[in-house]
């Protein structure tokens, strides 16, 4: 039975974390990124920023960081890419990400484990709702609570 060396550990590690950062990852902040991008020049951010702004202004927050939530929900790296997106179009500022960022990782890729972890242990379906909810009610008391701190 051989030993790995520190050095191979650490290269296996290495690899480890670059195949997962470039192939599982990234996608996902390209692909909110470009989303942002494409609802922007199409106007339909503008539109949801009419319709989601009384509901987000509760979070201190303008009506078009519910696209943040949205693509945070498929995948916790696209809801990073999502805010990344609207803070280069200067939809949000700095104390607006700091506001969302707790909720993007308290909600973050809820779809995506539904099928890799729930599923997989066992658990029956009629759980799934209940499961999303604490989720989102985490994200959204989250939000509040940073708000709080943060204004």
């Amino acid at each position: 039975m051989s030993r790995k060396s520190m050095y191979g550990t650490f290269v296996e590690g290495m690899r480890s974390g670059w195949t997962l950062g470039t192939m599982q990852l990234l996608p996902n902040m390209v692909m909110a990124f470009a989303l942002i991008q494409i609802l922007n020049k199409i106007g339909l951010l503008e539109v949801l920023g009419k319709v989601f702004g009384p509901l987000m202004g509760y979070f201190g927050l303008p009506g078009e960081a519910v696209t943040e939530l949205l693509t945070a929900w498929l995948s916790a790296g696209g809801g990073v890419g999502a805010a990344a997106g609207l803070y280069t179009h200067g939809t949000l500022n700095g104390t607006h990400v700091s506001i969302l960022i707790p909720a993007i990782f308290l909600m973050g890729a809820q779809l995506q484990y539904v099928g890799r972890i729930l599923s997989v242990a066992g658990i029956n379906s009629r759980h799934y709702k209940m499961l999303m909810l604490i989720g989102l009610l985490n994200a959204l008391l989250s939000m509040l609570i940073m708000r709080w701190l943060v204004l």
